[in-house]
């Protein structure tokens, strides 16, 4: 995907630093939000016990449900627990034709999950164990770790605490 340069890059920081200076508000004049958190993060996938082996096998992520879809006869609902009350769900639809993971507008470009350094560790022990491709420290990014899933859906491990970005607390 070609990146904006010379004239056009400079205009695109402009811009960030405009809208940073319109919307984003100091963390003492921020109105709380109006939601508890996220429930889970709802994807679709090719092949219901491919994804399943992935995420709780390879990655660790227990397995806590596994339903027919309400909305869907034939069709699988299944939770993976991510931590933090947190939930990554996933839907079949036996008998669609659903086109490759498309990086594009309103896709997912990836989940980012925190982790430990510890965990961090183990999970990249893990994917070299597999021989999973990912990019990550020594290939060029430091603390995080980016995989695709089986069904093209981006992972992003990254070694932060939750509510921070690069050392900085985003929550006040």
């Amino acid at each position: 995907m070609p990146q904006p340069e010379g004239a056009e890059l400079e205009a695109v920081r402009a811009r960030r630093v405009d809208l940073r200076e319109k919307y984003l508000q100091k963390p003492a004049d921020r109105r709380p939000t109006t939601v508890q958190g996220v429930h889970h993060i709802a994807l679709v996938c090719r092949d219901v016990e491919e994804t399943i082996r992935f995420y709780q096998d390879l990655l660790g992520f227990p397995l806590v449900e596994l339903v027919e879809n309400r909305d869907y006869a034939g069709s699988s609902h299944f939770f993976f627990d991510i931590g933090n009350g947190n939930l990554l769900g996933f839907f079949d639809f036996p008998g669609h034709d659903h086109k490759p993971f498309e990086e594009t507008i309103g896709a997912v470009q990836h989940l980012a999950l925190s982790t430990s350094a510890e965990e961090f560790e183990k999970a990249k022990e893990r994917l070299d164990a597999a021989g999973v491709e990912y990019l990550g420290p020594d290939r060029g990014v430091d603390n995080s770790l980016y995989i695709r899933d089986p069904n093209g859906v981006g992972l992003e491990f990254y070694r932060e605490r939750l509510g921070y970005f690069e050392d900085e607390p985003l929550l006040g």
